[in-house]
């Protein structure tokens, strides 16, 4: 691991293997190990760039001053410049997808390709966004352990939570780990994102790629069918058994999909 301080915070990160550069992006609350089956996988191939988001992992929050969804993106533009990245692809996950997505409107031209897994790309509903806040109020006042155990259900396939205890464990260990202030920090500034779908989405044209866990219930299949809809070069590719995590739940499907459509790319 290393860090490096830019765009006044300090932000951890890791580069594995050698080659094109394939820049993956965490979700909410994670950090950058959940991808490491991909890391494991890619990094025969590629130059595999894993980082902590501000206030997660050990990318710790800036003080003082206000997080904006936008910062997120910059921050890993900076820290790309910083590894003297030019163009890279570049793949996110839930949260990671909308991030990638504000990437993508701050510098097209530096993106090779995109990789949207398990996310979305439209405005929250008014309720869906107000639940953010709440959630936010929550975690501060509460912490992580009792929200971790709950969402578990819900971040992978429920009956995956006994038969997979070894991936459901290592992903409640990462939400525990979470700092609460850094993950209230995202959801509030999550919560003021721009619509993507209508903003950004008209302006992709590069490959892109949609991963989705056919169980997800965070982001189901039609909000992905929807993103593809609206993309003028992208595929949708569904994993069966899988919930809002399939990289962890069935990583070597997912990895496969990765691997062929980079292929193509390159």
């Amino acid at each position: 691991m290393a860090t490096v301080i830019l765009n006044n915070i300090t932000i951890n990160y890791k580069v594995t293997g050698k080659g094109e550069p394939v820049v993956l992006i965490h979700g909410h609350p994670f950090d950058h190990t959940m991808w490491y089956p991909q890391v494991v996988a890619l990094s025969d191939t590629y130059k595999v760039v894993t980082p902590d988001l501000r206030g997660y992992g050990k990318s710790p929050l800036p003080s003082p001053g206000k997080t904006k969804f936008e910062d997120y993106a910059t921050d890993m533009l900076h820290l790309l410049d910083y590894l003297e990245i030019g163009r890279f692809h570049l793949a996110g996950l839930s949260m990671g997808g909308q991030i990638i997505m504000e990437m993508f409107r701050q510098a097209p031209d530096r993106i090779r390709s995109l990789i949207f897994a398990d996310t979305f790309a439209s405005l929250d509903t008014p309720e869906v966004k107000q639940g953010r806040y709440d959630a936010a109020d929550r975690l501060e006042r509460e912490g992580m352990d009792t929200y971790a155990n709950e969402v578990i259900y819900k971040m992978m396939k429920p009956e995956h939570v006994k038969s997979m205890p070894e991936a459901a464990g290592f992903v409640i260990k990462m939400m525990k780990a979470t700092s609460p202030a850094g993950a209230a920090t995202a959801l509030r500034a999550r919560a003021e994102r721009i619509d993507y779908l209508s903003d950004v989405f008209p302006k992709i044209k590069i490959p892109t790629l949609i991963i989705v866990g056919r169980q997800d219930e965070f982001t189901p299949v039609a909000m992905a069918e929807t993103m593809q809809q609206n993309l003028q070069n992208g595929i949708l590719v569904v994993i069966d058994d899988a919930g809002h995590m399939p990289n962890l739940e069935h990583p070597d499907e997912f990895n496969q999909v990765v691997l062929e459509f980079l292929a193509v790319v390159n």
